[in-house]
């Protein structure tokens, strides 16, 4: 018997990844034994347009960039999860509940290192016809100076939901601190104790059990944060990253995310990991833009293939079971990734990999060669760079993709 799944990419301001995805696939042509069942794959982009809640959708799978900006789009992703079947990446029920303050509260409830972060309440409110009767009532006045002094400096103040560091302050004296909770607006704000002095800033991405583990630099400029470098962690410090990247979206449901980590003395602390829609556009991942894409088309054809169901309760009990033993930190890390990897059927996708999709490597390989890749390139570099910039930057990303395509072909080579 033969089946055709059907994939859909919801997208927003994206325009180069989901390219490379489709050309690939296009490419690849990929069918998937499965048993009995034969099963082939089409590829769609989501639209935004009136729907009937009843209306079944098409989709076996959708790869979802867009809900964090368009609610359209978020609410029939979250009917057709609860009337439909459809499996997400990433959950929605997670990442609109989820902000960064409950990331944080959680990891540090299973025993990751998180610096200490306290929440500051708003320098000033919206105004509501409540309001004062409210904070005259229950709004405490505090000692913002004693809290930094508490937590001690260098510090961060910045949004306890935000992204891109938007918003975000370096603190490093109580008039430091002064100054940016009275420009901090009606924000609702953290105040992060700085992870230093640090000797390795890291992002590891995640795309179901796949992770990349990539050197950071974030007071670079943004085409150059993402640095091209490797074994500068060994084989012990990236099993942890790996841990605990996955602990962290299998404790939420997430299919993608990145997690940003800082080694200070020999251990790494989590700073910002609630980020289940991370940075996917050649311009800032160049070198690693293809790891990224054939880690997507591995996991979104893998969840099509078996029917994977979503799992829509969370079900933290086992991970506060191990939080709540004896066992040393390391330990307990290993047990989470253990969990993240059952939960993320590694060994079958590890299997799925090798024997359906035996041809990816290869075919990304000559693709990301091709005048269609450099072409996508060029017309992403045109999106986000002035004119007279824009064939200097094609060049640069092109090249930096060439160097990842030696890499490539020599791992596989040796492979």
């Amino acid at each position: 018997m033969t089946t055709t799944r059907k994939i859909g990419l919801s997208l927003g301001a994206d325009l180069c990844w989901p390219t490379f995805y489709e050309d690939i696939v296009e490419q690849l042509d990929p069918v998937a034994t499965m048993g009995s069942e034969t099963v082939r794959f089409v590829v769609d982009r989501v639209t935004i347009e009136p729907y009937a809640l009843h209306q079944e959708s098409s989709y076996d799978v959708v790869l979802d960039r867009l809900t964090h900006w368009y609610h359209t789009s978020r609410e029939w992703i979250k009917k057709s999860i609860i009337m439909d079947g459809t499996y997400v990446l990433n959950n929605p029920f997670s990442i609109q509940s989820m902000e960064k303050h409950t990331s944080y509260a959680a990891m540090m409830r299973l025993g990751l290192p998180v610096p200490e972060t306290w929440m500051i309440p708003p320098k000033h409110y919206e105004a509501t016809s409540d309001l004062q009767i409210t904070l005259e009532s229950y709004a405490q006045m505090f000692d913002l100076k004693a809290i930094g002094d508490q937590i001690g400096y260098p510090q961060f103040l910045k949004p306890f939901d935000g992204g891109a560091w938007v918003g975000v302050s370096r603190i490093d004296t109580a008039n430091d601190l002064e100054r940016a909770y009275n420009e901090s607006g009606v924000r609702l704000m953290h105040l992060q104790k700085a992870a230093e002095p640090f000797d390795l800033f890291v992002r590891a991405l995640a795309v179901g059990p796949q992770v990349n583990v990539i050197r950071y630099d974030p007071g670079a400029a943004l085409h150059d944060r993402y640095k091209v470098d490797f074994d500068f962690v060994d084989e012990d410090e990236l099993q942890l990253l790996s841990d605990m990247v996955l602990t962290i979206n299998t404790f939420f449901g997430w299919d993608f995310n990145s997690c940003e980590s800082l080694r200070v003395d020999g251990t790494f602390h989590p700073i910002d990991f609630a980020n289940p829609c991370p940075d996917s556009q050649v311009t800032s991942l160049h070198f690693h833009v293809p790891w990224l894409v054939k880690a997507k088309i591995r996991w979104s054809l893998f969840c099509a293939a078996t029917d994977r169901p979503m799992r829509l309760n969370l079900d933290w009990d086992e991970f506060f079971e191990i939080s709540d033993s004896d066992r040393p930190y390391r330990e307990k890390l290993t047990e989470y990734g253990k969990i993240a990897r059952r939960r993320l059927d590694s060994d079958r996708f590890d299997e799925f990999c090798a024997t359906q999709l035996a041809d990816l490597d290869t075919v990304t390989l000559e693709y990301f060669g091709s005048e269609k890749a450099r072409e996508t390139v060029h017309a992403k570099v045109g999106r986000m760079f002035p004119s007279h910039e824009v064939e200097q930057f094609t060049d640069h990303f092109w090249g930096l993709i060439q160097f990842w395509r030696k890499t490539e072909a020599d791992r596989l080579a040796g492979a």
